[in-house]
């Protein structure tokens, strides 16, 4: 099973990159193949709207979305990990969601979705973030659900940790930790039936 995940928080060894580093153990210990992009660090240009995807569902920019792009095509599990900054995912998460408008061109435009593969296409979306309020939360989950979506992933879990704001105040929070763990887990298991 291949493992995408995506950090996109700034902030290194932050409660973003505890959380998914957690996440993630499950799949490590499997054995499966898991591909990470640190999003802070990569060079990935906005979208914008220049109409490039839209007979073809590909980006005419060419930057490191030419690697992600691949990678998006290829996986079984797909987790996208985000601090709320403003009641939505980091700039840098939605700098790579924007690009995905190629994907969409291609599922909606020219009809060819994403194949479900042998495992089918699952998400999970972990958010952390400082305000208390579920707002944050909300609209984070519903740039995910129209990411996730466009990628072909029809299902996917939230996980969310409000109130959480100090760099790697996720750790006073063990049962958070575990949540992680277990969503982790239950996102590799292949369901029988």
């Amino acid at each position: 099973m291949k493992i995408l995940a995506f950090q996109s928080s700034p902030r290194i060894d932050g409660n973003t990159d505890i959380l998914l580093k957690e996440t993630l153990k499950p799949a490590e210990k499997a054995g499966h193949e898991i591909r990470l992009f640190k999003l802070n660090f990569m060079n990935i240009k906005p979208c914008q709207d220049c109409g490039g995807c839209d007979k073809t569902g590909e980006c005419i920019i060419n930057d490191d979305m030419d690697e992600i792009y691949d990678a998006i095509r290829t996986a079984d599990r797909i987790i996208l990990a985000s601090p709320i900054f403003f009641f939505g995912p980091s700039a840098q998460a939605k700098a790579m969601i924007d690009r995905c408008q190629a994907f969409w061109c291609e599922k909606y435009l020219l009809k060819k979705p994403i194949p479900e593969g042998q495992f089918g296409r699952k998400g999970l979306l972990l958010l952390v973030g400082g305000m208390k309020k579920e707002i944050g939360v909300q609209c984070g989950e519903a740039i995910a659900k129209a990411f996730f979506r466009t990628i072909s992933v029809q299902d996917h879990k939230t996980l969310s940790f409000m109130g959480i704001d100090a760099k790697g105040a996720i750790l006073e929070h063990p049962a958070a930790l575990k949540e992680a763990y277990k969503a982790g887990e239950k996102l590799v298991t292949i369901q029988q039936g």
